[in-house]
């Protein structure tokens, strides 16, 4: 944190107030304080990404505990879910963390984005076309492979897996506050995991990490009271544009 001017250093916990918001709201938040680590510090990318996974082992917690008060952690397909999601995060996490070293940041953004628009454009077909569709949990092996593939891409950019996994359980016809709520109960592993591997890196800003993660906390708390505010349709239209305007910036910055 040394050497960073004072506008940055309140943009940096904006963005975690943002961040959190999203996270518990939409889903698609943590990639905010990766973005302003990213764009706003002199760290290295592993640094980037290490700083801002040990930011959401506590939102991811806080987000969890939210979660189970407000009832969807307790229904049984969603609690399958978190289970599955959180065990997949497990073993893709550290493949994750091991590959951000390797992965070019400029392809990995350029695949990353087209990904982000694609679900987009998957979960505002659904809405448009797929309403009378009845709503069910997708089979356990489905759900593994995307805990898998989501947390080893959260492990090589160090953001929180609730932005890929939400969309993609919409898309799939899990309701919104499930999907949150699923994805929040993945994030504690993926977070947790992330930030092991990187802390033996030594590749952790812990100044910053609070910078950026007690803002984030107060966020998640808003944010999830935000999700049960909105009608669903709402939330959906916004996750969508959230996706959309994510998308550019991966590309353009990745």
């Amino acid at each position: 944190m040394a050497g960073s001017s004072l506008p940055v250093l309140i943009a940096l916990g904006l963005l975690g107030l943002v961040g959190g918001i999203g996270i518990t709201a939409v889903g698609p938040g943590g990639v905010l304080p990766t973005i302003g680590l990213f764009a706003l510090t002199g760290l290295t990318p592993a640094e980037v990404a290490g700083t801002a996974i040990v930011t959401h082992v506590a939102t991811g917690a806080l987000a969890t505990a939210a979660y189970t008060r407000s009832g969807q952690l307790r229904e049984p397909g969603t609690r399958r879910t978190a289970l599955v999601l959180a065990a997949s995060a497990v073993v893709g996490t550290p493949l994750g963390v091991m590959l951000n070293s390797f992965v070019s940041e400029r392809a990995f953004g350029l695949v990353l984005a087209v990904f982000v628009a694609g679900v987009a454009g998957l979960v505002w077909f659904r809405e448009r076309h797929g309403r009378d569709t009845p709503k069910a949990h997708p089979p356990t092996a489905l759900v593994a492979v995307l805990g898998f593939t989501v947390a080893v891409a959260a492990g090589v950019v160090g953001i929180g897996g609730p932005m890929l996994t939400v969309p993609l359980l919409v898309a799939l016809g899990v309701p919104v506050l499930e999907s949150l709520a699923s994805a929040q109960a993945q994030s504690v592993v993926i977070a947790g995991v992330g930030t092991l591997g990187y802390v033996a890196h030594g590749a952790v800003d812990w100044p910053l990490a609070v910078l950026v993660g007690v803002p984030e906390l107060a966020g998640v708390l808003l944010g999830w009271r935000i999700a049960h505010a909105l009608p669903t349709r709402h939330l959906k239209f916004a996750l969508i544009a959230t996706l959309f305007a994510l998308a550019p910036y991966l590309a353009l910055h990745g």
